[in-house]
């Protein structure tokens, strides 16, 4: 077993350090917000830090999921951040979705210090993160990768290094383009089957079991007919992941046409108040034209 950090205990980070320390971890935490790392060591027996740096202190790797380029760079560099209480030959594990160009500088900055650098964004969910069943997607130094596949292992249902550093990112930006399509393709076949008098649950039994099927179908077609959008990832997230598709489709040159006016339906929403709406709420949007 191995000592570790975790740095981020939101709705995902919580459950996954959670994981480590049942799994019988020497887990650290730290939390902006003091607090949330107090009641994790209440509830998991772990020890709660008051700074990046104090939590990194003698931990074999250090694993983070916090909310965007700037808190990552907060909890990675300078006098409190991890890197500067972190070992040589240690380990960083990132699994906050964030920019390539944040990750290759986090990268350098470690290297720099010696110290390895990987990053494993998450897809899953607040579910996936509680029943021990994401899907992580890795880039970085495979040695590094190596060491740190075991304990990521303990909350992924797959774990795979996609390549070099930055690749992990780009994986998930082409998760999050392909959901946004499907979850507005979803929305639309529900809005027809009311606006054509059908029974949604009674469609989405059929044609789930067909080509038209999906995760989306699967767990959110009833929360959206129920008028529930409480439920996964949140549209302010979802919108700053997309941002980050969209700029980095700038730099290489795909085309992103749907990814694109998705986005703007999730602005239409988050106008609506439903920025902490899940991403479904994609089908109230359309409800709310008629």
């Amino acid at each position: 077993m191995a000592k570790l950090a975790f740095l981020g205990l939101g709705v995902m980070g919580a459950p996954m350090a959670g994981h480590l320390q049942k799994a019988g971890h020497d887990v650290t935490v730290y939390n902006r917000t003091a607090s949330k790392a107090d009641a994790w060591a209440a509830t998991y027996g772990g020890t709660a830090a008051r700074t990046p740096r104090e939590a990194a202190q003698g931990a074999e790797i250090v694993l983070a999921c916090v909310g965007n380029d700037d808190d990552l760079r907060s909890v990675c560099v300078g006098p409190d951040g991890a890197f500067a209480g972190m070992d040589t030959g240690t380990v960083f594990v990132d699994h906050t979705t964030v920019s390539a160009t944040v990750t290759a500088e986090l990268y350098a900055a470690a290297d720099a210090v010696q110290i390895s650098f990987v990053d494993a964004p998450i897809s899953g969910g607040q579910a996936g993160a509680e029943n021990a069943a994401l899907s992580i997607m890795c880039g970085g130094d495979e040695g590094a990768y190596a060491r740190a596949e075991p304990v990521m292992n303990v909350y992924a249902k797959l774990c795979r290094r996609i390549g070099a550093t930055g690749m992990g990112q780009m994986t998930k930006m082409c998760n999050q383009i392909a959901i946004a399509g499907v979850v507005q393709g979803l929305s639309e076949a529900l809005h027809f089957a009311e606006k054509a008098g059908l029974d949604g649950r009674a469609v989405v039994e059929v044609i789930s079991q067909g080509a038209a099927g999906s995760w989306q179908m699967a767990n959110r077609y009833e929360t959206m007919l129920d008028d529930e959008f409480e439920h996964g990832f949140a549209v302010d997230w979802m919108r700053k992941d997309l941002g980050i598709c969209l700029d980095t489709a700038d730099q290489n040159g795909a085309s992103l046409p749907v990814t694109a006016l998705v986005d703007q339906f999730y602005k239409d929403v988050q106008k609506m108040g439903g920025g902490r709406w899940d991403t479904s709420s994609l089908f109230k949007r359309l409800k709310a034209l008629d």
